[in-house]
């Protein structure tokens, strides 16, 4: 038996998706500014697509600004905001456990163009608090950026709460900034997305997460907010993003967040069944065990523990030639052999994030799948174990 179980790194393409991308590679396939006809129902398609994002986000067409992806989203929200406003401050606010495309944007902008960043690091259990980021609020502050879930391991930020106390800083200040950006990548097909709850001013999301297309993704930007442009070349995309539009990723994108949105209390109900019964069966075969995360406000779909005295790379060698197939955390970092910065950010040590994994959950999850895995994985962390020069502290087990 295959599982696959890194659905936080990329999921498969829904059949009804592909469905829907198949004429634009073929029958529509004009350039959307071009003035012909093909190219106007390429438009007109582009635009649909945009008009059914924007009901689901409850935010206008306008301020839908299509990309390639989640990086490019959360590069364009960080650089893109703070360079456009400088006049205002550069002083920007992420979290530590942030996607590194967001934390390499802003170590950039701090290195380089003389920002200044305030890094915030979570409590224990990933969770970054109002009052964390309140007390980090200068009067040049222009951004905030966090996540709404994580990737690596899955703890749900409490980001109504964070946007509105932004919101209020901003109406006591009587200013327009700092703006809040949350990168919605994991959160966007189990959690709610209606921006005028969420209180965000810059919302990324992208297709590869959610049964869609890689190489398609987007930015809500809040009407009024600044951006300046990362490529030149271009109208397309208010000139905020130039070259020609991926018409099939884009259709695919809208077609795959409909779809999960309209399925997500199901799905999620059905998954965090699965979750919780994962954990609990991991925490009872095995000794020397760490759930990572908050044990309760965490995506219905993620599981990360770390196995104590054990190599994280190892154990995932050891799956992937069982058929079992997961990650050691973002696949963005899995190049690098540095530990979790994600786990070292809980406060937890070098050892700890070592023999962190991410089983990440999807459609094709059953519990005879995991009821295989718990069969297959505790073997091979005692064998690796055995060989192991590491002895964790029993202080990090719990």
């Amino acid at each position: 038996m295959k599982v696959y179980l890194d659905h936080a790194a990329a999921t498969q393409i829904d059949p009804r998706v592909k469905k829907v991308m198949r004429p634009f590679s073929q029958k529509i396939f004009g350039n959307p500014s071009s003035f012909h006809t093909y190219g106007k129902e390429a438009k007109e398609a582009v635009q649909a697509a945009r008009q059914g994002i924007a009901e689901i986000l409850h935010v206008r067409p306008d301020e839908i600004l299509f990309v390639s992806g989640g990086t490019e989203s959360d590069n364009l929200a960080v650089l893109g905001v703070a360079r456009a406003n400088v006049a205002h401050g550069k002083h920007l606010i992420v979290s530590a456990i942030e996607h590194h495309a967001v934390l390499e944007a802003a170590m950039f902008l701090e290195k380089k163009e003389g920002f200044s960043v305030t890094y915030l690091k979570p409590d224990r259990d990933g969770i970054i608090t109002p009052e964390h980021v309140r007390e980090a609020l200068r009067p040049d502050t222009t951004l905030v950026s966090i996540m709404y879930a994580n990737n690596e391991i899955g703890t749900i930020q409490p980001i109504v709460e964070i946007g509105n106390m932004i919101q209020k800083y901003r109406a006591e200040q009587k200013k327009a900034f700092p703006v809040l950006h949350t990168d919605a990548c994991q959160a966007a097909g189990y959690l709610d997305l209606n921006v005028e709850k969420l209180h965000v001013d810059l919302l990324t999301l992208n297709g590869s997460k959610i049964y869609g297309p890689k190489g398609a993704g987007l930015l809500y930007v809040h009407r009024g907010i600044k951006l300046q442009p990362l490529q030149f070349g271009g109208a397309q995309e208010c000139g905020l993003r130039p070259g020609t539009e991926n018409v099939a990723g884009i259709i695919g994108l809208a077609e795959a967040l409909e779809i999960t949105q309209a399925e997500k209390a199901k799905e999620s109900a059905r998954l965090a069944k699965l979750r919780d019964f994962f954990i609990r069966e991991l925490l009872a075969k095995l000794s020397k065990v760490r759930l990572n995360g908050h044990p309760k406000k965490r995506l219905p779909n993620n599981v990360n523990v770390s196995f104590m005295d054990v190599e994280g790379e190892a154990l995932l060698l050891y799956l992937d030639a069982a058929g079992v197939y997961a990650s050691t955390g973002s696949a963005c970092a899995s190049a690098s052999l540095e530990p979790s910065h994600v786990i070292l950010a809980l406060g937890l040590p070098y050892e700890v994030a070592h023999g962190s994994l991410r089983f990440s959950l999807g459609r094709e999850t059953t519990k005879k799948s995991l009821q295989h895995v718990l069969k297959v994985l505790p073997p091979l962390v005692e064998k690796l174990r055995a060989i192991s020069p590491v002895k964790v502290d029993e202080k990090y087990f719990a």
